[in-house]
């Protein structure tokens, strides 16, 4: 295995993590900052208004994205489980 495979694999890895959580990141700080600004507005300075929403908002969106989710990590596993040989010792 060579510096560049392990590279490959690191970013490769790094996309899917990014790509999957950035959605869902997003959404919970777009939702965040609007309460807080909404919350600035109005002088309410209340905690659960800023924790349910944002909960609610993050359930519904991995509920979303889910299967999109599950498509790229199992397409992930399967791309890392089919180049063991290449990833041995004597590979190519």
């Amino acid at each position: 295995m060579t510096v560049d495979m392990i590279k490959t694999i690191i970013t490769k890895g790094v996309f899917v993590i990014l790509s999957c959580s950035g959605p869902i990141v997003g959404t919970g700080l777009l939702v965040g900052f609007s309460i807080a600004l909404f919350q600035a507005v109005t002088q309410i300075q209340e905690q659960t208004l800023t924790f349910v929403p944002k909960m609610i908002t993050v359930l519904l969106m991995i509920s979303i994205i889910f299967p999109w989710i599950g498509n790229m990590v199992i397409s992930l596993a399967k791309d890392l489980w089919q180049n063991i040989p290449m990833y041995g010792l004597y590979g190519a």
